[in-house]
């Protein structure tokens, strides 16, 4: 299928920048056949030896008051992708804080999902894929029985967590690899042209149907001085989020404007 004409190029991105950092995330379209042979890690649950392709920590604010902070990492190795983010609350005595680790298949595909809650509960989630199902399994404290419950959905699903907001950075990625192409060593996607997805929110247990488009650049203040940055809309059943990435594809700033929140990278 032809591209559109309103397609828009991506100008000053050299190839390098953009094939490497489709193939560190190995969850791209264009992943070479020969990565990770030479990482290869014993299978199971470790903790990532591979190589970091982002991290960081994300300051989330609601009504301009800083309400918490996500800390985040992004791995790749010869297993696929893994995902780590701690959240913690700030401005209360009563401070939350949870942790989340994503682990994904070299093509994108869920291997696990894991979510604990570190304070002031103890509560605990798993989501594992089970034919063609997505199971999660869910517990309100550690000596209750897991609650079992079935997704019919693929494990090409998107997790997306509503306290993780590294999530929609990985979801960018993705729309990447799939709406995009690469012509002459640069980059090209459609303009204001959406591309749809399934996703699932452990937290409320509900899966949903989500947009991404790519809209255009444009100047958007960060720390009080304006970046230039590629501006993604994602629309999350009728709720619409605006994200800015850097021209190394990296999440910079979110804006949820119905809900006076703003997320943004330290």
């Amino acid at each position: 299928m032809a591209r559109s004409k309103r397609a828009r190029r991506f100008s000053g991105w050299r190839r390098q920048r953009v094939v490497s950092a489709c193939i560190l995330l190995a969850i791209t379209l264009w992943t070479l056949s020969s990565i990770g042979e030479s990482n290869k890690n014993a299978p199971g649950k470790e903790k990532d030896s591979g190589q970091t392709v982002d991290s960081g920590t994300f300051g989330v604010f609601m009504n301009g008051r800083r309400m918490g902070t996500e800390s985040f990492s992004i791995a790749q190795n010869s297993n696929g992708s893994v995902i780590t983010s701690d959240f913690k609350s700030e401005g209360s005595s009563d401070q939350a804080a949870q942790s989340a680790e994503l682990r994904l298949e070299p093509n994108g595909n869920i291997r696990a999902y894991e979510w604990r809650e570190l304070s002031p509960g103890r509560a605990h989630a798993e989501v594992v894929p089970n034919d063609n199902f997505l199971v999660e399994r869910a517990t309100s404290n550690p000596e209750q029985k897991p609650f079992e419950q079935p997704f019919l959905l693929p494990s090409s699903t998107n997790i997306l967590d509503d306290y993780f907001f590294i999530d929609r950075e990985v979801l960018a990625w993705k729309y990447l690899a799939i709406a995009c192409h690469q012509e002459k060593g640069q980059l090209n996607c459609p303009v204001n042209q959406p591309t749809q997805f399934g996703a699932l929110d452990p937290h409320s247990r509900s899966s949903m149907q989500i947009s991404m488009q790519f809209s255009k650049r444009e100047m958007v203040p960060v720390h009080g001085a304006p970046r230039d940055l590629l501006r993604f809309d994602l629309n999350v059943e009728g709720d619409d989020w605006a994200l800015w990435l850097d021209d190394s594809l990296k999440l910079v700033r979110i804006v949820n404007a119905s809900q006076n929140t703003e997320v943004v990278r330290d």
